[in-house]
This record gives C-alpha cells, structure tokens and sequence, in this order.
C-alpha cells in the first residue's frame, strides 16, 4: 500500500504530515542540543568540585597530610571524579558530533527534497487547471456559437414564409443561418477536442504525476523516520560506549576506600610529629626551711636540668601537655624564632628537615650541573661551527650556572655540618659540575670536591646530529613513560592524537588534574588523550 494508490486525493493532509514530521527531527536536535549542554556545565561543574577541594601543589597543608592513606585515597577519588567528567564531555562532544550535526545537515537535505516534490505537484495542477480553462472557453463559445446558428435558423425560416421578403431577403437570411451553422459546428468540434485533452491530462494527472509524487514523498517521510530512529539509538548508544570506562572510575573510587590504612596513618602521625624528647622527670623538693638563700634557690629554679634542658630549645612547645590559652601576652608565650639550621624545632623533626632540605638543595644543583654540561657541549659546537653562533654570548650564561654551583655546593656543605651536629646523615644526590678554562676544555669537580682536567673530545658526526640548526632536539620533551591504549580514541578534536586498542605510545607530559594525558607516536606525532583510556607505566 502507498500513498499515491490510497491518498490520491489527500494532497493537504500528506503536505502537512511531511510539514509535521521535519518539525519533529527539528525538535529532537534541540532537544539533544539542550542535553549536551546539560552534560558539558555537569562536567565543568565535577571539574571546578574536584579542583576545589584539591590541594595545590606547593600549599602549607599538603606536606602534613601527603602521608595519610586516608587523604591520598581522598585526592584518588578527586582524580577519579576529575575523569568521571572527562566521559561526561566526551558523552556531550558525541552526541553533538553523530547526532546533531548529523540530523541537521540531513535536516536540510530533507526540507530541499520535500520542496522540489511539492513544486512539481503545484506544476501538475496549474498545468491541468490551464486545461480546464481551456476547456471552460471552448465549451461557452460552443454554447453561445449554436444559441446564435438556432435563432438565425429561425429568422431565415420565418423569413422565408413572409409574403412580404422579398427573395433576396430570404436568400441572405438563408446564408447567414447556413454561416451561424457552420462555426457552431467548429465550436462544437474544438470543445470536442478541448474536452478530450482534458480528460488525458486529469486522467495523467490523478493515475500517473500526483501518485508518483505522493510516492517519493512517502518514501522520503520513510527515510526520515528510519535516521531519525537511528538518532534515537544513538542517544542511548552513546552513553553506553563511555559506560565501561565510568565503571573503571567508580572501580577506582571503591579502589580508594579500600586502600585506606588507618594503621599506617597513626604511624605516619607519630613519624611526622614524633619530638625526640625524653619525658619530664620528677621534680626536685627545695626545702626552704633550711634557710636556702633567696639567690641560690633563684638560681636553681632558673636553670632546670633533665628534660627541662630541652624544653628550653623548644619554646613553642609548653611544659603541659593541654595549652592554656591566655588573653595577656607573655614572653614564654611568642612565638620562637625561626632559624635556619631548624634549630627552633624539636630534635627529630629538625632532622628531618635538615634532611629534606639538603635532599632539595642537591636536585638543584644537579640541576645547574647539567645545565652547565649542556653550555659546554653548545659552546663546543660554536667554536667548531661559528656559522651556528658565537660561543661568547654563552659567556655570562656559563658564569652565572658556575656562580650558582659555588653557591649551592656552599649550602650544601653548610646543612651537611648542621644535619651532623642533630645527630643525622645527609645522603644527597650525586653530582658532577663543569666550568670551562680558556681552551675550552672541561674542569670536572667530583663530590668530594676533587679536580680533574678533561680535555674536550673532537668533534664528531653525532654532536652536530645533537645540535642542528634548529636544535630540534633540545625542544623535543624527553619520554617520561609508556601507555597502552585500552580503547579506540578518534582524536577528532583539535589537539588530540588518535589511537587505536592495543597501541603503545610515549608519555610526555602526566596528566594535570585536566584527564588528559600528552603522547607521542615513534614518527613524532604528538598529541593529547584520554587518561582513562589508557594503562600508563612511568619510568622509574
């Protein structure tokens, strides 16, 4: 059954039902419209959640809690729900790729085709109600041609029978009806044919050129119900492609309770807490029925021994273990002054920090070490190729790192003496530092202080490879790790890389807190994707 058998003559129903059917894929694409926007201010509202309550790196709080399960699970979770929001996104970014723009360039393809159809049925009908006209005309002028040949008729027989015409009256009356006669005949014959065109064309018209069109427009109607239902599986599908990877998330939040240790909280709060001192002993009776003179018991009061000795070298801690706070201001009260050998603080943690210290001291001056090594190797390559550049404007560069490796070794040494004097061993990093003679050669300093001369090797093949015109590889970031991709990422996006499961990529740059990782392909293609779609091994 279709349109152009059973609706033949239902030309305003069938126009406003494809009318009504467009109006209907128009309001679908609003309406997913309307749910990515839902979606992406969910997502940007999980994201802003997450980095509310994350500590920045670098914050006075961080430090303390950094070692407590129960806050690295809580950030865990942060993370988690830092990528639960990235799966929102992508969910928005689909829904708008693969059904909105999909439905609306479709959309308009529709509303083109449904008008040529509907212009062509407005053609058929002018061109047959052209014909009625026609028709119409020919059919009157018949009428009134053989009105006028019958009363002419008629005048030539009365005419005729008047005694008193004469024969050449009668003979004109007799031409004139014989003349009415014969173009009412012609009318008669052209209304004839009038007619019969015009009952071809209807007969077209209502058998062949409406039913035709009523078919397209049915099987365009048919189109547009079967993509819009597609848009309806979409919708469903969509979400249920990012449903695996928000699982993992979940997977990774109840991952975070579980990791949870409250015994190794308590331990970590007495490791970073834990003072060092002995506890009080008792305190001595002064019997001043003995006649102690007022000066000696000031003195001894005043010079307390035992653990007494070491609450004075912490001043900010009170002698009673529950602090009594007081509106009036006393010395015993301020605050100690920090020093900085750490000297205000109890025994264990200034060695801790002392350590900690020297640890921060040492990876900066590697830091300025290597790039003192990269200095020379570039000024090396200057000298050998002055086209590259000059190697005396590296001068002030290569003086300022030398400055601050005299500098940091100085602290260095400095903490070491201290972290000895707290009863501690600095175990820092190791460290060669490069400063440059007037040949060019290479003064090498060992940790322990040592000096050795090495002479600069010859140029090669690969120094030049190292540092090109460009210096390529200086800008290239180093691999940090390795990623295996879970899943197929398109990588539609501007900035983001494709992937595809199975495939291994570097890691250049972890992810920020954002849920995007930075990788690069063996041919140096760079780009971002999604952490969750990935399994990601550091290097260690």
């Amino acid at each position: 059954m279709d349109w152009g058998t059973e609706l033949w003559d239902q030309y305003d129903i069938i126009e406003k039902h494809t009318q009504s059917g467009l109006e209907l894929v128009e309001k679908y694409v609003k309406f997913v419209k309307e749910r990515t926007e839902i979606e992406q201010n969910y997502a940007k509202q999980l994201r802003n959640l997450s980095k509310k309550y994350n500590l920045k790196r670098g914050s006075k709080d961080e430090p303390e809690c950094s070692r407590f399960s129960s806050y690295q699970s809580f950030l865990d979770i942060l993370n988690e729900m830092n990528d639960y929001a990235g799966q929102r996104e992508l969910i928005a970014e689909n829904m708008m790729m693969n059904i909105c723009i999909d439905l609306t360039k479709y959309l308009q393809e529709l509303k083109q085709e449904r008008k040529t159809y509907l212009s062509e049925a407005k053609k058929a009908q002018q061109s047959l109600e052209s014909t009625y006209k026609q028709l119409d005309s020919s059919k009157k002028r018949f009428e009134r041609e053989w009105r006028e040949a019958e009363r002419a008729a008629q005048y030539a027989e009365k005419t005729d029978q008047d005694i008193n015409a004469t024969k050449a009256d009668v003979e004109k009356a007799k031409q004139q009806a014989h003349m009415r006669a014969h173009v009412a005949e012609e009318c008669k014959n052209d209304y004839a044919a009038q007619l019969q065109k015009y009952n071809k064309e209807q007969n077209q018209f209502y058998f062949n050129d409406m039913p035709l069109i009523f078919n397209k427009l049915q099987d365009m109607d048919e189109r547009r119900v079967r993509k819009l239902a597609q848009g309806y599986i979409l919708f469903s599908d969509t979400e249920k492609h990012v449903m695996p990877i928000i699982g993992k998330c979940l997977e990774g939040i109840t991952k975070a309770g579980t990791n949870v240790n409250e015994r190794n909280d308590s331990m970590a709060v007495i490791e970073q807490n834990k003072s060092g001192f002995e506890r009080p002993g008792d305190v001595e009776f002064e019997d001043y029925s003995q006649g102690i003179n007022r000066a000696s018991s000031d003195s001894s009061l005043g010079t307390p021994k035992g653990p007494m000795d070491l609450l004075g070298k912490n001043r900010s801690k009170n002698f009673w273990l529950f602090s009594k706070k007081s509106k009036k201001f006393t010395p015993e009260r301020s605050m100690p002054t920090v020093t900085e050998d750490f000297a205000h603080l109890p025994p264990e943690q200034r060695r801790k920090r002392l350590q900690q210290k020297l640890e921060e001291i040492a990876k900066e001056l590697q830091k300025e070490v290597d790039q003192s090594e990269a200095l020379g190797k570039m000024k090396d390559v200057y000298e050998k190729n002055p086209q590259m550049g000059d190697p005396a404007s590296l001068a002030s560069q290569i003086s300022q790192t030398s400055q601050n490796i005299e500098r940091l070794r100085g602290e260095l040494n400095k903490y070491e003496t201290w972290l000895a004097e707290a009863g501690g061993r600095g175990e820092t990093l190791r460290y060669r530092s490069h400063t440059f003679n007037n040949n060019g050669a290479h003064d090498v300093y060992s940790p322990d202080g040592a000096h050795s001369d090495e002479s600069t090797p010859d140029a090669s093949q690969a120094i030049y490879a190292e540092f090109d015109d460009d210096f390529e590889e200086e800008e290239l970031t180093a691999p940090i790790g390795k990623c295996t991709a879970m899943y197929n990422f398109p990588g539609a996006s501007e900035g983001t890389i494709s992937m595809q499961e199975g495939e291994v990529l570097a890691v250049v740059e972890e992810d920020k807190g954002d849920g995007w990782t930075r990788v690069r392909r063996n041919n140096g293609d760079e780009g971002y994707i999604p952490t969750s779609y990935v399994t990601i091994t550091l290097n260690k």
